[in-house]
């Protein structure tokens, strides 16, 4: 499937953005050119040797064009349908609600802690891990990238890019949003998170443990992503080849 290893991987910002809003809309801007109009000998004559077709022999390129596109979509579909991954079991001591929206690249987790908001945004690794099944992918730990969100109830928030891997989370980023702060300020972040004390790095750590952002999560959730990645890819073939044959 050489479409397939096109993934893609958002920053930590658009994964905070998803985490700090569920199923927000997305917007759209639409870019529309004109062109002047010309009369007479004032049309303007371009550089390149101008090919003249008759109606008919482009219309009978552009279906042969849309013919073989639809064919390459349904080729790449029938080994995106082939490829049987199973979807893995949510483990019982799993903390966290999963909000999967279709369509959307990333995944939400969400729980109540001690009057705490805790979300998370988890996005696919960039590359999957090989699975029993097939040796398409492979890389031994890539990571999985997510971003934890941490509220108050006075709107605070504390908030972490973490990587996490199948024998530890690491903390990639740390900053405190503050709800009366606008998008246009650009507060103090503090110190890169390695830079930190060792000491308070590792307090960190035990902060993140006890709200359930540990390394065993990882494996599960490299799982769910990977399962998640598929179903998304098949359904934005089947979408594009929807477009084709309109």
């Amino acid at each position: 499937m050489a479409l397939f290893s096109m993934l893609r991987r958002p920053t930590y910002s658009t994964l905070s953005l998803a985490a700090r809003a569920v199923g927000s809309a997305r917007t759209f801007h639409r870019a529309i050119s004109t062109a002047p109009t010309f009369s007479g000998d004032h049309s303007p004559r371009s550089s390149f040797p101008t090919r003249r077709f008759s109606t008919a022999t482009a219309t009978a390129t552009e279906l042969i064009g849309n013919e073989s596109l639809i064919g390459g979509l349904e080729s790449e579909i029938k080994c995106a349908q082939e490829r049987k991954i199973k979807t893995p079991e949510v483990p019982d001591e799993f903390p966290f609600k999963i909000i999967d929206i279709p369509g959307e690249q990333t995944i939400l987790l969400k729980r109540q802690f001690q009057g705490e908001t805790i979300q998370v945004g988890v996005d696919a690794p960039h590359v999957f891990p090989a699975d029993e099944d097939s040796d398409e992918y492979e890389n031994d730990d890539p990571g999985i990238p997510m971003v934890v969100s941490i509220s108050k109830e006075n709107g605070m928030q504390l908030e972490f890019g973490v990587t996490g891997f199948e024998e530890e989370v690491s903390i990639d980023s740390l900053s405190i949003i503050h709800p009366d702060h606008s998008p246009e300020q650009f507060p103090y972040d503090g110190p890169e998170f390695h830079e930190l004390d060792e000491g308070l790095q590792n307090a960190f750590y035990k902060y993140l443990e006890a709200r359930g952002i540990h390394f065993s999560m990882t494996i599960f959730l490299t799982d769910y992503m990977r399962k998640k990645d598929n179903k998304e890819y098949l359904l934005w073939l089947k979408n594009l080849k929807g477009y084709i044959e309109q």
